[in-house]
C-alpha cells in the first residue's frame, strides 16, 4: 500500500511508520520538522500541494498536531489541529484517498472525574481538548460524504509513554531515579495511559478490520490500559523494574501550588519554561478516568501489560532508565 503520514517526524509516527514498513507498505511522510521519516518539509496549516505521488493513496494517517500543555497560546492549538484536518480531508479529496486514521485525544471529553468512555459527551475546558474535538468532527463531515467507500478511524489515547516520549512519564521516572519524587494527595488518582508499541499495535487493528468489513467505516475508540493505573501503579512498577528501594513521601498539594504560583513568576522573568508550573500540578492531581468501551466490546487482546510496558521500555531506552 502507498500510505502519506503527516506528522511524520513525531513520537507516534516513529512506531507506526516501523509497523507499517515491517508490512512491505511504501510510506511518505511530511512534517514541519525535518527527519529520517519525512521525505518533505511541509505546514498542513496551508493547503496542501505535493507534486510527486504515486497514482493510488491507499491510506491517510494524520498525526500532526500541537499537543503540549502548557507550551503555547491558545489560537496555536486552533491554527494547527483544524486547519491541519480541514486541509488533510480537501487533500484526501484531492488525491481521491478513501481511508484515513486520525489521532485525537482525551482531551474533548474535559475534566470531570466521572468516568469516561465512547459513548460521553464531550466537554473539553482547553484550547487544546477544543481543538482536538473540532479536528474530529472535520474528519468526520470528510467520511459522511462518502458513507459507503470512505474509511476513517479516530483513536483517542490516554497518556502515551515510551523512548521519545519526552513528556510527563519520562519526568517521572528520571524523578524517582534522583529521588526527587513525591506524592501530592494524588497516590490513588488513577491516570488513562497507553504505552506507544500497544498504541500502534491498536490502530491498525482496528483500520484493518474495518478494510476487511469486519467493523463499520467510520470508529471513534479509547485507547488506554484497563482498568486504569494509580499514580502509586505507575510509581511503584517504576521502582520495581528500575530496582529502586527508596521510600516515597508525600507533601500536601497547597504547598507544591505556593511554590508553582511563585517559581511561575520567576521562569517567566528570565523566559523560561516552569517545571513547576500550577497548569502541570494539576493535571497530576486530577483523575483521568478514561474506559476503552470498544475494544473491550470488540475482545481486543492487550499485548503488554503495565509492568511489562514499562520492561520493554527500559530495554529500548535505558538513558531514561538510568
Amino acid at each position: 500500500m502507498n500510505i502519506l503520514i503527516f506528522g511524520s517526524s513525531g513520537f507516534i509516527s516513529n512506531y507506526l511508520i516501523r509497523d507499517l514498513y515491517a508490512k512491505n507498505n511504501k510510506i511518505f511522510g511530511f512534517d514541519l520538522k525535518k527527519s529520517t521519516n519525512t521525505l518533505l518539509v511541509l505546514d498542513i496549516r496551508k493547503k496542501i500541494d505535493i507534486k510527486k505521488l504515486p497514482k493510488k493513496i491507499d491510506l491517510i494517517v494524520n498525526l500532526a498536531a500541537i499537543h503540549r500543555e502548557p507550551g503555547h497560546k491558545p489560537s496555536e492549538y486552533f491554527d494547527t489541529n483544524i486547519l491541519g484536518a480541514e486541509n488533510v480531508c480537501e487533500f484526501a479529496e484531492k488525491v481521491k484517498c478513501n481511508h484515513i486514521i486520525f489521532t485525537s485525544s482525551i482531551s474533548p471529553y474535559g475534566i470531570e472525574d466521572k468516568l469516561k468512555d465512547e459513548n460521553t459527551t464531550p466537554c473539553p475546558n482547553t484550547p487544546y481538548g477544543s481543538s482536538k474535538l473540532a479536528a474530529e468532527k472535520i474528519h468526520i463531515g470528510w467520511q459522511y460524504r462518502d458513507l459507503k467507500k470512505r474509511i476513517l478511524t479516530i483513536v483517542r489515547p490516554g497518556i502515551v509513554f515510551g523512548k521519545g516520549e519526552g513528556g510527563n512519564m519520562s519526568r517521572l521516572v528520571k524523578l524517582i531515579h534522583k529521588n526527587f519524587f513525591f506524592y501530592m494527595g494524588n497516590k490513588d488518582t488513577r491516570k488513562a495511559g497507553i504505552y506507544v508499541k500497544e498504541l500502534v499495535n491498536q490502530i491498525l487493528w482496528v483500520h484493518e478490520k474495518q478494510v476487511k468489513n469486519k467493523l463499520p467505516k467510520i470508529i471513534l475508540f479509547n485507547a488506554t490500559m484497563w482498568p486504569n493505573p494509580s499514580i502509586s501503579d505507575y510509581v511503584n512498577n517504576i521502582k520495581k523494574i528500575a530496582r529502586i528501594k527508596r521510600f516515597v513521601p508525600s507533601v500536601p498539594f497547597w504547598f507544591l501550588m505556593s511554590f508553582g504560583f511563585f517559581f511561575e513568576f520567576f521562569f517567566k522573568a528570565i523566559g523560561k519554561q516552569n517545571p513547576f508550573s500550577p497548569v502541570r500540578l494539576r493535571k497530576l492531581v486530577r483523575p483521568n478516568l478514561v474506559k476503552p468501551s470498544f475494544l473491550i466490546k470488540y475482545k481486543y487482546k492487550p499485548i503488554y501489560t503495565l509492568n511489562s510496558a514499562l520492561e520493554d521500555w527500559k530495554k529500548e531506552d535505558p538513558e531514561v532508565w538510568s
